[in-house]
């Protein structure tokens, strides 16, 4: 009983702990109708569904990727928080948009979803609540990412790099990893403009 009373108030001050780090407003806060169109709209955080505007991500470099808990590709969740802790400093921020699209491999609510990020890889970098990332149901960022960048998800863990400026959108598959060399020199390219 004891054991199970630990857990849950391990998982609730979890969530609360990431809720409020990813909460915070970014260090530059775009100025009035600098948000550019790619950014300009919001989704409901993973944690609570309180809708978050990715607005606040202007300026920065944005690795935009489509998430699952069960996938050959699951593992590459920690080198992603990786990736977001290693240069978060410099402009880099990570997005996770977990979806059930592709082989039905997301089929958790949000709270289970949550823990398993947080609980199996620590993750900490913003996560965004369940969507569709393709076919007519796809999520307007995906959309938009898609038609950008030439080459729509094609399975969980496709990942977009968005320039600092947003003008420019580069596509990876699954198969590229986090810590792949290519997309490491890319996303470092784009921090030191």
């Amino acid at each position: 009983m004891r054991h199970g009373f630990l857990v849950h108030t391990f998982v609730a001050l979890a969530t609360v702990w990431v809720t409020s780090v990813h909460s915070q407003p970014a260090h530059n806060p775009p100025a009035a109708g600098a948000c550019p169109a790619v950014l300009d709209r919001s989704f409901p955080r993973l944690q609570d569904d309180v809708a978050q505007s990715l607005c606040q991500y202007a300026g920065k470099v944005v690795l935009v990727v489509n998430t699952a808990s069960y996938c050959g590709f699951t593992e590459q969740y920690k080198d992603l928080e990786a990736l977001d802790r290693r240069y978060r400093e410099r402009g880099l921020i990570v997005l996770g948009f977990p979806s059930n699209d592709f082989g039905q491999q997301e089929p958790g609510d949000a709270r289970q979803i949550a823990e398993f990020c947080f609980n199996t890889y620590g993750v900490r970098f913003p996560m965004f609540a369940k969507s569709s990332v393709a076919g007519p149901q796809a999520n307007p960022l995906f959309v938009d990412l898609a038609r950008r960048s030439g080459s729509p998800p094609a399975w969980n863990f496709h990942k977009y790099l968005i320039s600092r400026d947003a003008t420019t959108v580069s596509a990876y598959p699954s198969t590229v990893r986090p810590l792949d060399a290519r997309l490491v020199r890319d996303i470092e390219r784009s921090l030191g403009r």
